[in-house]
C-alpha cells in the first residue's frame, strides 16, 4: 500500500480519535501499531506493543518526569505555593496592581518547584484569587493574571515538557531547563509591565492594597527560604555539572519531602496522598509517551519526516519563514491540543528540519515550549483558562479570555524578541561546564 496514503490516513484517525476524545496516548498508540501493521505486518507490529511500554516505563531518563511530579505534589501540599504568594504581596501588594504582580511573582517561584502549568493555575486560582476579589479587583483580570501566570509553569525550570523534548530529540535536559530561565524572567517581567500599564490606564480595575509594616516583609521571606533553597540547589547543581536532570529531579523530590516534614506540613496521611497524585499523574503521561513512541516508528516506516523535511527546505521563503509558518502551525494546534500531545506528535516529524535549517536544537526547543504555552491560555480550548473556570465557576470563559488577551499579546512579542535574540535562552546553557 502507498506509504503517502497511508501517513495521512494515520493522521486523519488520529485527529477524529482526539475529537471523539478518545485519551491521546491511546489515539497514538492505534494509530501507530496499525499502520506499522499495514505496511510492515502484522507480527512486528504487535513485538511493538509489548516491547515499547517496557523499555519506556524502564527507561532511567524517563524518570525526571515522575521525580519532579513527586516534587512538585509534596511542594504543593507543605503550603509552599501561599507562602510565595504571602512574600509577593507583603511586598508589592500596596502598588498599583500589587496584588497582580504579586500573583506572577508567586506563580514563577512555584514553576520552579512544580513544572506544570496547569497546577500552578490551580493553586494560585485558590490562593491569590480570593485575595484579589477581596481587594475589589476586576474578576476578568484577575483570572487571566492567573491564566498567563500559570503558564509560566513549563517555563520556568524544572519542566515535564522540556524534559519530554529533550528525550524526544535526545538534547541534554539539564541545558534545556537552564535554556528556560531567561525567557521565563522576560515573562514575568513583561507580564508585570502589562499590569501597570493596565494599572495606569485602568486604575479602577486594580485598587491598591495595604501597605505590610517592614517586620512583615522580612518575616515573609524567612518563610520561603525553603522554596529558595530547594529551587537554588536544583538549577546550580545541574548547571555545575554536579549532577544531571534526574539525579536533580531525584533529590528535588527528596528535599521537598524533608522540608516539609522538617516543618511539620507533612504527616503521613499526606504523603501517602502525594505518591498517589503522583502515580496517577506519571501514569497519564507514561501512557501519552508511549503512544508517541508507538506513533515514532509509524512515522520512521512512512518516512514522514524526511518528505516533510524535503517539503519544508524546498519552500523559497527560507529558514525564518519556514520557522514562520511552524510558529503558525503550532499556534492553530495549541488552540485544540494538549501541549504534550503537541510535542510528542510534532517534534518527530519538525525537528529534523530546524536542524537542516541550521537552528539551535536548545534554543528550537525554548521555542516549542513557548508557542505551546501560547496554547493553554488561546481560544477554543486553552487549558488554563478551563482549569480556572472550573474552580471559580462565577466568572465565564468569555471574561478570563478577555483578560488574558492583553498577556498573549506581550507573549507574541517576547516570542519576536526571543527569535530576534536567541542570546536570551542561549546565554546561561552556553556558561554550562
Amino acid at each position: 500500500m502507498d506509504q503517502d496514503f497511508v501517513a495521512v490516513a494515520g493522521f486523519v484517525a488520529l485527529f477524529a480519535m482526539m475529537v471523539l476524545r478518545v485519551p491521546v496516548g491511546v489515539a497514538m498508540g492505534i494509530v501507530g501499531v496499525s499502520g506499522f501493521a499495514v505496511l510492515a505486518a502484522f507480527n512486528p507490529a504487535l513485538n511493538l506493543l509489548a516491547q515499547s511500554p517496557i523499555r519506556t516505563v524502564t527507561s532511567y531518563e524517563l524518570a525526571v518526569i515522575p521525580m519532579f511530579i513527586l516534587m512538585g505534589s509534596f511542594a504543593t501540599a507543605a503550603g509552599m505555593s501561599r507562602e510565595l504568594f504571602r512574600a509577593s504581596e507583603a511586598w508589592l501588594g500596596h502598588r498599583r496592581g500589587g496584588l497582580a504582580m504579586a500573583t506572577v511573582a508567586a506563580c514563577a517561584g512555584f514553576a520552579a518547584i512544580n513544572g506544570s502549568s496547569v497546577a500552578t493555575a490551580a493553586t494560585m486560582t485558590n490562593v491569590a484569587l480570593p485575595e484579589m476579589r477581596r481587594f475589589g479587583y476586576s474578576a476578568s483580570l484577575s483570572t487571566g493574571v492567573i491564566a498567563a501566570g500559570g503558564t509560566l509553569g513549563i517555563m520556568i525550570p524544572p519542566s515535564v515538557v522540556f524534559a519530554l523534548y529533550g528525550i524526544l530529540t535526545e538534547q541534554d535536559i539539564s541545558k534545556l531547563f537552564i535554556a528556560g530561565i531567561g525567557p521565563g524572567l522576560l515573562a514575568v517581567a513583561l507580564y508585570m509591565l502589562v499590569i501597570q500599564t493596565i494599572g495606569a490606564l485602568r486604575p479602577a480595575l486594580m485598587p491598591r492594597g495595604e501597605r505590610a509594616p517592614w517586620r512583615e516583609r522580612l518575616s515573609s521571606l524567612r518563610d520561603i527560604w525553603a522554596t529558595m533553597t530547594l529551587f537554588a540547589a536544583i538549577i546550580g547543581g545541574m548547571y555545575g555539572g554536579v549532577f544531571t536532570a534526574t539525579e536533580a529531579a531525584g533529590c528535588g523530590a527528596v528535599g521537598a519531602l524533608l522540608i516539609g516534614i522538617l516543618r511539620g506540613r507533612l504527616d503521613w496521611g499526606k504523603i501517602r496522598g502525594c505518591l498517589i497524585e503522583s502515580v496517577r499523574t506519571s501514569a497519564a503521561i507514561f501512557t501519552i509517551v508511549i503512544g508517541a513512541f508507538l506513533f515514532g516508528y509509524f512515522l520512521v516506516i512512512t518516512q514522514t519526516p524526511q518528505k516533510v523535511s524535503d517539503f519544508l527546505t524546498a519552500l523559497p521563503i527560507g529558514p525564518y519563514g519556514v520557522l514562520a509558518l511552524i510558529l503558525l502551525m503550532y499556534l492553530v494546534l495549541g488552540a485544540v491540543m494538549d501541549e504534550m500531545a503537541i510535542i510528542l506528535v510534532t517534534v518527530p516529524i519538525i525537528f529534523p528540519v530546524m536542524m537542516q535549517l541550521g537552528f539551535d536544537p536548545i534554543w528550537f526547543g525554548v521555542i516549542v515550549v513557548m508557542q505551546t504555552t501560547l496554547g493553554m491560555v488561546t481560544p477554543p480550548i486553552g487549558i488554563n483558562v478551563f482549569v480556572i473556570n472550573s474552580i471559580a465557576r462565577d466568572v465565564s470563559l468569555g471574561q478570563i479570555y478577555r483578560g488574558v488577551a492583553p498577556f498573549i499579546l506581550i507573549d507574541v512579542i517576547r516570542m519576536i524578541l526571543l527569535v530576534a535574540f536567541p542570546a536570551i535562552a542561549l546565554f546561561l546553557p552556553g556558561q554550562m561546564s
